[in-house]
């Protein structure tokens, strides 16, 4: 048993309170991640961890202000993608991406490759700060206009 008169145990009280003080600090001081931290956490463990698997790029929407509710509006990515017979249809707000990628410039319909959680296959993207599923041929494909050029006839000689 111990006797409260002990300095033992009032040392051992103090200890206790010392820590669960400073415990209690640090979770009220800590810097609290903000809501662009924690997606671009999610991006980045899904670029580490995430599977990868063929999609269609659907549509891109660039949406404003009173569209979206949000200041300075919002760009998003729509696509598709296939998981054991499941058709997942998702979009990725790509608004603060805008520096890596240009919606404007993709072409709808194209394949790109997505990343995403297996356990939980709505959990998805297709591009992120290092890493992007958009392929090459969809910023651009080369289509050639105007007249064909023109084919010089083969001369064969005989003998």
């Amino acid at each position: 048993m111990y006797n409260l008169r002990d300095p033992q145990v009032y040392g051992t009280a103090a200890v206790f309170a010392l820590f669960a003080a400073g415990a209690g600090a640090w979770l009220m001081l800590r810097k609290r991640p903000t809501a662009d931290d924690l997606e671009r956490m999610r991006r980045e463990d899904l670029v580490r961890m995430g599977r990868l698997i063929d999609g269609t790029v659907l549509d891109v929407s660039d949406l404003t202000e009173e569209e979206s509710g949000r200041k300075g509006g919002m760009q998003l990515i729509l696509y598709k993608y296939e998981i054991a017979g499941v058709v997942y249809e998702c979009s990725q707000d790509v608004s603060t991406l805008s520096e890596y990628l240009d919606i404007h410039q993709m072409r709808l319909g194209f394949p790109c490759s997505v990343r995403y959680d297996t356990h939980r296959p709505t959990n998805s993207i297709v591009v992120a700060e290092t890493w992007s599923g958009l392929r090459d041929i969809a910023s651009g494909v080369p289509v050639r206009r105007g007249i064909p050029p023109q084919r010089t006839p083969r001369t064969t000689t005989s003998a």
